[in-house]
């Protein structure tokens, strides 16, 4: 596929605009990403070197390594924290992780036709992998990205994934808490971004939940009786291509797909911890309220024994006292 088109993405009724998209070597890149906002680079050769980096070329070189792969009976993918299932909580995930070795991976998305279920691989890169893709990790244009992390004095890198998706597959709406420059090296993927400003927009799972930073709304069906304020979500979107780096800065919400009819699209990301505590300015930063609110829940949480009754604390503490209008 040499490029894409409107009619490979998904109807959504979301207001967005367009994020900056600069050369590598654009003075406002630096600034950009030391300010936490989001950019798409180009030009950086970050992964230039592995764009054979196909199905065929990894399975000749992965081929009996045991691989990460998530399975979806549609085309989400939404990540869970298995460690936040208690035993009275009734949870069905709407994907699950099948672990397999490479090349039936490869077979299967090969052989793969309307009605099986979807894969989606996410495999960290590391010294187990095999000699050959070692050997290509290496190449990745190290001495640009950790200059990035030292200008925006991030933490130390945390691990890179290796993500393969199948055409069409979706990764509903969430935040992480980590910085991701994320590089594409096949196919496209559309992003839309929100601020962490549009939190209650966007209506994120209680701390506790095992769908702990995912957004509640299904962006294909949006409950507005249940979740009104979706209506006035705003954000962001962007196409991302070979060869090109797309910055998410931490505690952005993302919803990502792989455009549809364009093959499995192979890409990789950089995880960097935060970095040096923030000086701590007033009025804080939204990103910075984040963490506020999310220290609350798990404060309540662990003083309560009980997750289920952090909500019912909340309302005793709002309703009627925060929300009166003699405030």
């Amino acid at each position: 596929m040499a490029g894409w088109n409107e009619s490979q993405l998904r109807k959504y009724n979301i207001k967005v605009d367009k994020i900056p998209t600069l050369q590598y070597d654009d003075p406002k890149v630096d600034s950009l990403l030391s300010n936490n906002k989001p950019v798409l680079i180009k030009g950086s050769k970050l992964v230039s070197q592995v764009l054979k980096w196909d199905l065929d070329y990894l399975a000749e070189h992965m081929n009996s390594i045991c691989c990460n792969v998530l399975v979806s009976k549609n085309h989400k993918f939404k990540y869970y924290d298995q460690k936040k299932i208690t035993p009275n909580m009734t949870f069905k995930p709407i994907s699950r992780p099948s672990p397999m070795i490479f090349s039936e991976f490869a077979k299967k998305i090969k052989d793969w036709k309307k009605g099986d279920s979807r894969l989606y691989m996410q495999q960290v890169l590391n010294n187990s992998i095999s000699q050959r893709i070692v050997s290509d990790f290496v190449m990745f244009n190290w001495d640009w990205i950790m200059s990035k992390q030292k200008v925006c004095k991030w933490g130390s890198l945390t691990s890179n994934l290796l993500l393969i998706a199948q055409e069409g597959n979706v990764t509903p709406c969430h935040y992480d808490e980590q910085q991701n420059m994320f590089a594409s090296i096949r196919g496209y993927k559309r992003f839309i971004l929100f601020p962490p400003s549009e939190f209650e927009c966007l209506y994120p799972h209680p701390v506790h939940h095992p769908y702990d930073r995912q957004s509640q709304v299904d962006f294909d069906n949006p409950d507005y009786i249940k979740f009104p304020k979706f209506k006035e979500a705003c954000g962001y979107e962007v196409i991302v291509g070979p060869e090109d780096v797309l910055y998410i800065p931490m505690y952005w919400f993302h919803h990502v797909e792989s455009l549809m009819h364009g093959g499995c699209t192979v890409s990789v990301n950089f995880w960097f911890k935060a970095g040096s505590v923030e000086k701590i300015e007033y009025p804080l930063l939204d990103h910075q309220k984040m963490v506020i609110m999310r220290n609350v829940e798990k404060m309540l949480a662990e003083a309560l024994h009980d997750p289920n009754e952090v909500g019912n604390m909340l309302n005793t503490i709002v309703l009627g006292r925060y929300t009166s209008d003699t405030n």
